[in-house]
């Protein structure tokens, strides 16, 4: 299978190797979930550079079971260039590799759900068994003063 990445706002089916990543856990309602990605990012800075271990790549948040309902069962956290010992509530993770649907989202955290939903329509019209692993990579670092619209998330499914 040749891969190539999708092109911005068109889902497409690429295959990527595991990454070696730092992460906090948590359950955590949706009104909860922003205190608790600036608390988990916090952590993670300070373990990470406490340990001397580089950042690879962009924040994601890792979501097991269905992010739909309540509570949200996630991790969040970098790609690392080697496993961080734990301390505290930040430790070792991975991102699975293999065959992963994949479609970029443009614009505010707000309308993610439409394209997660996208995806999932994406999915099952090419006849993709979907997996239970999701995941979205911040490529755009959000901050207060910033226009929603300039935000880009990558959204990543994981194909059976």
């Amino acid at each position: 299978m040749t891969v190539t990445e999708p092109a911005a706002g068109e889902p497409a089916l690429i295959t990527v190797q595991p990454a070696t990543t730092a992460v906090v856990h948590g359950t955590v309602s949706a009104d909860e979930l922003r205190d608790f990605f600036d608390q988990s990012f916090q952590v993670l800075g300070e373990v990470l550079t406490n340990q001397q271990i580089s950042i690879t790549g962009a924040a994601f948040s890792r979501y097991t079971g269905q992010f739909e309902e309540e509570p949200i069962d996630l991790e969040v956290g970098f790609t690392t260039d080697r496993p961080i010992a734990a301390d505290g509530s930040a430790e070792a993770g991975e991102l699975p590799g293999g065959r992963v649907a994949r479609l970029v989202h443009s614009g505010s955290f707000d309308a993610l759900g439409e394209s997660w939903q996208r995806l999932a329509d994406w999915i099952g019209a090419a006849d993709l068994a979907p997996g239970d692993d999701r995941w979205e990579v911040y490529l755009t670092e959000p901050s207060p003063e910033m226009d929603p619209s300039l935000l880009r998330t990558e959204l990543n499914w994981m194909i059976r």
